[in-house]
């Protein structure tokens, strides 16, 4: 049982299905994500020099075949409006991150890839997330609290994939 008082109130999470709890809930939901996204943001500035969106699109790029994706599919994954994502890409190239690669098949088609700098700093800099996620999200939920949490977030994601 969760139990939240404050300012002469209490609130019980003991019962999920009433309306009270639930949204209770998933406020506690919403204020630890954003808690640790700032933290996050913060320790990925000081150590890496990247934002959260840069990050991830490193991060992506790094895992994908031949360490490139197009334009589009990674905008698309980072949840950015085409001309955003331009704007991202162009700070990432002009550090000397990723590249764009013209596709030999298709005009149509630009290729963001992942320069050999890139690789290197998304090496270091996702060493050093892994060891702040450990820290300040694993080592407080425990094992079974974290893979709870990520198996919940992954059913979320699918289920309102639709």
């Amino acid at each position: 049982m969760v139990q939240e008082q404050g300012c002469g109130s209490s609130t019980t999470l003991a019962d999920a299905d009433s309306d009270d709890a639930l949204v209770t809930g998933w406020g506690f939901v919403v204020e630890g994500f954003a808690r640790v996204s700032a933290a996050i943001r913060r320790d990925l500035l000081e150590h890496s020099r990247l934002d959260g969106p840069e990050f991830e699109v490193l991060l992506r790029l790094s895992r994908s075949p031949e360490r490139r994706q197009t334009a589009s599919q990674l905008a698309a994954e980072v949840s950015f409006s085409s001309g955003g994502f331009t704007k991202l890409a162009d700070r990432l190239q002009r550090a000397g991150l990723v590249e764009r690669v013209p596709c030999q098949s298709d005009r149509r088609v630009v290729w963001i890839a992942l320069t050999a700098s890139g690789a290197s700093l998304i090496g270091e800099a996702t060493r050093r997330h892994a060891a702040f996620l450990r820290a300040h999200v694993f080592d407080v939920l425990g094992a079974d609290g974290f893979v709870a949490m990520a198996d919940a977030m992954r059913t979320l994601r699918d289920g309102t994939a639709r």
